[in-house]
């Protein structure tokens, strides 16, 4: 058994590999790709805005790599295994990485000999006094990255407004196979083209040029003073490590769209998901598992072809549409107004007590109350579908075994009926109902998309959502590895529980 746990658990890691790296292939090479919700988010933006957004984004996450680079920079962020430089770890929890290579200004040897970079300014006294309180490290640091944020960002506006001239007047001079079919300009192309100072667009080349130069000469400044504040080491290093070798929890990196680390949003949404999914399972096996039983006692009963009948009819209904029934007909106020119709709480239930209570004479239903008050609707609709597979599961289970010759035996032997039904038959048909139970939990955290929006509620559904919408890849892919290996788990744990419940199995 430990032999098999063992290659189990080491096979899920080039799986793991596998299922990351084919959906990144797809979020890559979608129409768009990565990132594509935020570049059409600015649709109606000028053309320079959206090349400063573009190159902003390139910078930030190197997007501008190829596809299996970006792939396997973030693997390396995600794996445990840290080599390099490790990373530091603010208070948030946010992971501070050394700053990536600036891009090589275009063009600039057409006006200068060489890119001038100023000497960096001094480090704040904060970081560098050994007595300095972890709030005054912290803030001053900030105050670092902040400069160095706002001197990059100065220079790839610069940068990508001199592209968009300089891919105008390369045309305009007859270079245009300098310049890409997106726009952008072709830098190795560069080099074998003369530049004209004559020209009716030189003037505005030249002062975009002088603009882009400057603000890389800060940039790099900046940057060169935010390694040198890393290294003054204001925060501890991630993990633990001997030499250039670490090992650290995974980073999920920062989201795209939100520009919130990946593990806060997962923190906020996967409590959700999880409360909504624990209750629908309990009440699905809890009002399941007995009528299935129920129904193999009683097999060709009224009983049995009645509630078959209605589970089926439940079933067969389209969950979106019981949603926006439950919504008109039981939340709105224009017809029976019982239950709310979005969210899991009132405004101001923060304020509640936590349980019901009377507070100055008036009855206050409470913050635990207000909460089950807003499950009821999204926790029906997640419920009715799963009765009718599990109960017709666990029917067919226990009538292979009650047809089974133990059955008959023990009923021979004057066995009691409940002791037959529950010790021998149930016990035996556990398993379709164990590998039943095990896929639930991928369920669980990968959330339910269709409930979670039609009842507005912020679980990993709508994140995941979300995130495809946007194509925001730190989001896709943190879930994508969480829920598969949550689901390869699963699947062992299934294995485990086979042998559990049925002696026959092993695994030597």
């Amino acid at each position: 058994m430990i032999s098999y746990l063992i290659r189990r658990l080491l096979l899920m890691i080039p799986t793991l590999i596998g299922i990351t790296f084919v959906v990144f292939m797809l979020v890559a090479l979608s129409p768009g790709g990565i990132g594509a919700g935020l570049r059409a988010a600015g649709g109606q933006m000028e053309a320079t805005s959206r090349a400063i957004q573009e190159a902003y984004l390139n910078d930030r996450y190197g997007l501008d790599d190829p596809v299996p680079v970006q792939y396997l920079r973030w693997l390396s962020q995600i794996s445990p295994v840290k080599i390099g430089n490790r990373a530091l770890v603010q208070p948030d929890g946010e992971r501070v990485r050394r700053p990536r290579q600036l891009d090589t200004p275009l063009a600039w040897r057409w006006f200068t000999e060489e890119l001038q970079v100023p000497e960096p300014e001094a480090l704040p006294e904060a970081l560098l006094a050994r007595d300095a309180s972890a709030e005054d490290r912290d803030r001053a640091f900030r105050r670092v990255d902040g400069a160095f944020a706002q001197a990059r960002a100065r220079y790839v506006a610069g940068r990508a407004m001199f592209q968009q001239e300089l891919a105008g007047y390369l045309r305009a001079t007859g270079n245009g196979q300098a310049v890409r079919p997106d726009g952008t300009v072709r830098s190795d192309r560069l080099r074998s083209i003369e530049f004209d100072p004559t020209h009716e667009r030189a003037a505005e080349i030249k002062r975009l040029a002088e603009q882009m130069l400057t603000a890389y000469g800060n940039a790099q400044s900046h940057r060169t003073r935010f390694i040198n504040a890393m290294n003054a080491r204001p925060y501890p290093l991630e993990g633990i490590g001997i030499g250039g070798v670490g090992l650290a929890t995974p980073d999920l990196g920062r989201s795209f769209s939100s520009s919130r680390p990946v593990s806060q949003l997962i923190a906020e949404a996967l409590p959700i998901t999880l409360l909504l999914n624990v209750i629908a399972s309990v009440l699905i096996y809890a009002i399941a598992v007995p009528s299935g039983i129920l129904a193999a006692t009683r097999q060709g009963s009224t009983l049995d072809t009645g509630m078959g009948a209605l589970f089926v009819a439940l079933w067969s209904f389209p969950i979106p549409l019981a949603g926006v029934l439950a919504i008109g007909f039981l939340s709105s106020n224009d017809y029976l107004g019982w239950f709310p119709t979005s969210g899991l709480h009132s405004s101001g239930a923060e304020r509640m007590p936590f349980l019901p209570s009377v507070i100055e004479g008036e009855w206050v239903r409470g913050y635990l109350l207000d909460a089950l008050w807003h499950l009821c609707l999204p926790v029906m609709c997640l419920v009715y579908g799963g009765f009718a597979v599990l109960s017709k599961q666990t029917r067919a289970a226990m009538l292979d075994n009650f047809n089974a010759d133990y059955v008959r035996t023990a009923k021979a032997k004057g066995v009691r009926s409940k002791d037959i039904i529950f010790r021998h038959v149930f016990r035996n048909s556990l398993l379709p109902l164990i590998t039943m139970f095990v896929s639930i939990f991928p369920a669980m955290l990968s959330g339910s998309v269709v409930i979670e929006t039609i009842f507005s509620i912020n679980g990993m559904g709508r994140l995941t959502l979300d995130a495809i919408y946007q194509r925001d890849r730190e989001v896709i892919l943190a879930t994508t590895a969480i829920i598969s290996a949550v689901n390869i788990a699963a699947l062992l744990l299934a294995d485990l529980l086979y042998a559990m419940a049925d002696p026959r199995i092993t695994y030597s």
